[in-house]
């Protein structure tokens, strides 16, 4: 593992995640796989936000109900999500600047401030998410009540302190192992779920022609596109990019976004797997023998085991949850700092920003579990997922106009083949989200 760079630059004013800046070594070796191995981190920590307990029921919820049909969501959230973490590194490493601190610099104080509010709860939203499948799949693993593994969650922002102090390349082998681990996991279980291979690859890349006609399948479609792309990546991205030693001359940029856009890219396939393994496991053991209303993870846990005929089939989906809560909230929390830093230009220290952002989800986790139990962290985990579709577009239509700019990217603005796609893309997440909490507040 590459050590931080020795002679890394010092961190420019009003820069975020100053720790980290250029600190992590990029070699300038005539070979091109070296320099851009020297890349290869950031994407793999933005993935995790695309694969965590918050679109485990939503995949769930989409397999058994409807079989394979609804792969091609997965694929096309995963598509839009390649492009707009692509807009959001070329930000950063283009202007020096995060989505956050472009967005105070162009826009006046009180929008700025409704700006910075909007995307904190929807961290506290996701994060809450986290915690909450954390605390479940330590329930399933080891038993452990509800309320006492929301509480447990809250030592891994230990964890990360610890990390962070020994360089930021140890977060990103932490995060990437957690990420193997869930894909390991996963895919044994859709080797054993023998699923059906010509169906998956038709249905991955084909849209069902009565997808527009029958509104619970598009509500299904939709709530998969609001669980997967999450606002805070955006902020987050354009950050942790600027950790990498390289030269901040035109063509170092050019590199940098050639390198970091690989990165993303292939950690964002590594996301679509997961997602797409979920939702073949769910279609090829609970849609095929008749369980088709199974959306509660609990419920997932318990009849995997007797489903599959293998014993450590529903231990193996707990672990991968687990993993995928603890994976999520290490980028929740850093993401918090970007916000907070960028937008109002305040200077925590680490542990008290973390603890921040951590009360926040855990306190409304502890009160409902507390009062609901299971049923009410259901609950919680859809309201999460709803708050987060309300951020995104306050996130993805910044990003393009700020990556569309060419006063502000220089010789690195949108082409406009990439303006049309990205205008696109903000446009379409907007309706479709409009339409989502129209169907959510009138009852579907």
């Amino acid at each position: 593992m590459p050590a931080p760079a020795t002679n890394a630059e010092p961190a420019p004013e009003r820069t975020s995640l100053p720790d980290i800046f250029s600190t992590v070594h990029v070699s300038q070796s005539p070979k091109l796989w070296r320099r851009a191995l020297g890349f290869l981190g950031p994407g793999f920590l933005i993935s995790v936000g695309y694969m965590d307990p918050g679109n485990w029921a939503t995949d769930l919820q989409a397999g058994s109900r409807y079989g394979y049909t609804l792969l091609f969501a997965i694929m096309g959230s995963n598509l839009l999500a390649i492009l707009l973490q692509s807009l959001s590194l070329k930000l950063g490493i283009a202007t020096g600047r995060d989505l956050a601190q472009a967005c105070r610099e162009s826009y006046s104080k009180p929008t700025s401030i409704a700006l910075w509010l909007i995307a904190e709860i929807a961290i506290g939203a996701c994060d809450l998410a986290e915690v909450i499948g954390s605390a479940i799949a330590l329930q399933l693993l080891f038993h452990i009540p509800l309320i006492v593994g929301v509480l447990i969650t809250s030592l891994d922002v230990l964890a990360i302190l610890l990390l962070e102090h020994r360089g930021f390349r140890y977060i990103e082998a932490l995060v990437m192992v957690l990420i193997g681990t869930i894909a390991v996991l996963f895919g044994i279980q859709v080797v054993l779920s023998k699923p059906e291979w010509a169906p998956i690859l038709y249905h991955l890349f084909v849209p069902p022609k009565t997808v527009f006609s029958d509104p619970e399948m598009l509500y299904i479609a939709i709530g998969i596109l609001g669980a997967t792309v999450m606002p805070h990546n955006l902020y987050l991205h354009s950050s942790i990019v600027q950790s990498r030693s390289y030269p901040r001359t035109v063509p170092g940029k050019r590199e940098a976004i050639r390198f970091a856009g690989m990165d993303s890219a292939v950690a964002l396939m590594m996301a679509l797997l997961v997602n797409a393994a979920i939702l073949i496991v769910a279609a090829a053991v609970f849609h095929k023998q008749g369980h088709y209303e199974v959306a509660e993870i609990g419920d997932a846990y318990k009849l995997l085991t007797p489903l599959l005929g293998f014993a450590g089939a529903s231990t193996m989906f707990a672990l991968a949850l687990l993993a995928s809560g603890q994976n999520s909230t290490i980028t929740g929390t850093l993401a918090g700092q970007v916000v907070m830093e960028g937008f109002l230009e305040i200077k925590l220290p680490g542990w008290l920003r973390r603890l921040i952002t951590r009360l926040l989800a855990i306190i409304p986790a502890v009160i409902v579990t507390a009062i609901y139990g299971s049923t009410g962290t259901a609950r919680l985990l859809v309201l999460s997922q709803v708050i987060l579709s309300m951020q995104l577009s306050f996130a993805v239509f910044p990003l393009v106009a700020f990556t569309s700019d060419k006063a502000r990217m220089g010789p690195f603005v949108n082409r406009l083949w990439l303006k049309i796609a990205g205008w696109s893309s903000a446009f379409l997440i907007a309706g479709l989200n409009a339409w989502l909490l129209l169907q959510i507040f009138h009852g579907r």
